[in-house]
């Protein structure tokens, strides 16, 4: 008798979501349609920036305005929306919009994508996560609106507006513009506009959701531990980042420097919040000091906090890290933050998702060695270009060098599937190709003879 399939798997559902969405896109992105009077874009241009879109990354080998026409822009648009609220979360939540119930295995699959929430409270999370997501998304399209209404007239500004507003609060960066934002580096209004809607992005659903009701309710709800986690480590990045990059940049002639007091120190601002993974840029990266860009690449690897728009390990799997390490130089025998235990399995979770996705970087590095080779040699690429965009293309930041057109197709290739693992993650990858899950039913003897450092 045949046996029937094993069903797959929360982690493996959203794997293959994910890279069913790529197809979809890819093939939109190829029709005639999506590209601009007179351009062409080929399979390989199509899928990266199909890739770049869903994973909200924002890395691009095409200037977006001059080669997509009006129908590819929205293509990228709705790519971007469904890839930061998560393939499964957008479906469904049409779903129970329309009415339609939801079954024990999508609940499961729905609270391992929204980061493991209760599988009973998944139906009301999801329509919270959806209303907040087009609440800010049409306050951010508003208030951009005012801006861009005479640049771009009536109709045009409001498009500008949404098409920016949905790609900030997704931290996807693309933009309408051939240099990114570098034409408001001097404009506070859309600098600030744009980093609340990344920062909102990038704080997290469930993260948001709890300090709203701590707002309304204090005494009655009190913050988790993994929103007090997310909010402060957070705030600490921001700060560093801050004054980090403007100090280093300060005086700068190519960057900070050629701008007004007040401008560098918006300009600083916004380059905090960029590698949290926004993809926009005021200045230019290509002409920034190695200290600043070492910076920038370690807040990338950081990024936002986990059930956000924005990707890297996450401010949480950071935080664990450093508080393991105190916790140990201090001699204490259990983890303690904010007067509150952290388990060992989540500090050993912190510590793999580390290391695989520092392996996932490095072995993509060795291989873009090789086939960037010939392109170094003919110095169209460096060492740190290469360095920099593979962390941006890995921690789903899209922030470049520009850099990203100089890869040949093979390279390009590493760096959409870069953003691919990066987007869902190195630990759902990987259990994803795993065929099958057990816990150990044996338990050996334990030995504490191995010598560490």
């Amino acid at each position: 008798m045949r046996k029937n399939p094993r069903p797959l798997n929360p982690f493996q559902m959203i794997a293959l979501t994910f890279l069913f969405g790529l197809v979809i896109g890819t093939v939109l992105l190829s029709m005639p349609f999506s590209a601009a009077p007179g351009k062409e874009v080929t399979f390989l241009q199509a899928l990266f920036t199909a890739t770049s879109a869903l994973c909200i990354t924002g890395l691009a080998v095409l200037d977006t305005a001059s080669t997509f026409s009006v129908w590819g822009e929205l293509v990228i648009m709705v790519l971007i929306q469904i890839g930061g609220l998560g393939i499964l979360t957008f479906g469904t939540a049409f779903a129970v919009f329309a009415g339609r119930r939801m079954g024990v295995q999508e609940r499961l699959n729905l609270a391992t994508q929204l980061g493991g929430v209760n599988a009973g409270e998944v139906k009301h999370i999801l329509v919270q996560i959806f209303r907040f997501v087009m609440v800010i998304e049409l306050a951010g399209t508003l208030l951009l609106y005012i801006h861009f209404l005479p640049l771009e007239g009536p109709v045009g500004g409001l498009y500008y507006a949404a098409f920016h507003a949905v790609s900030a609060f997704n931290n996807a960066g693309f933009a309408l513009y051939p240099d990114s934002l570098m034409r408001f580096v001097d404009d506070k209004y859309v600098n600030l506009v744009i980093s609340a809607l990344v920062i909102l992005g990038s704080m997290g659903f469930l993260v948001m959701a709890s300090l709203l009701l701590h707002l309304q309710k204090p005494r009655q709800h009190r913050l988790d531990l993994n929103a007090w986690i997310s909010i402060w480590t957070s705030v600490f990045l921001l700060l560093l980042g801050f004054f980090t990059i403007t100090a280093l940049e300060w005086n700068n002639p190519a960057t900070l420097g050629k701008l007004h007091w007040s401008d560098r120190i918006m300009a600083g601002f916004f380059h905090s919040v960029a590698p949290r993974s926004i993809g926009f840029n005021t200045v230019d990266y290509g002409l920034m000091h190695h200290g600043t860009l070492l910076i920038t690449i370690m807040l990338m690897f950081v990024g936002a906090n986990p059930g956000s728009t924005g990707g890297g390990i996450k401010t949480t799997t950071f935080f664990v890290l450093i508080t393991s390490v105190w916790s140990m130089l201090r001699g204490r025998g259990e983890m303690v933050a904010f007067k509150r235990r952290i388990e060992q399995d989540i500090v050993m979770r912190a510590g793999v998702v580390a290391v695989m996705s520092l392996s996932i970087i490095v072995f993509a590095l060795f291989l873009l060695t090789i086939t960037e080779q010939e392109n170094m040699a003919q110095g169209k690429l460096t060492l740190l270009q290469i360095i920099f965009e593979t962390f941006s293309a890995f921690c789903t930041v899209g922030l470049s060098m520009n850099a990203t057109g100089q890869f040949s197709d093979a390279g390009k290739i590493i760096l959409a599937f870069l953003m691919y693992v990066g987007r869902i993650g190195p630990l759902t990858f990987a259990i994803a190709l795993s065929t099958r899950s057990t816990k150990g039913v044996i338990h050996y003897p334990a030995d504490r003879n191995i010598q560490i450092g």
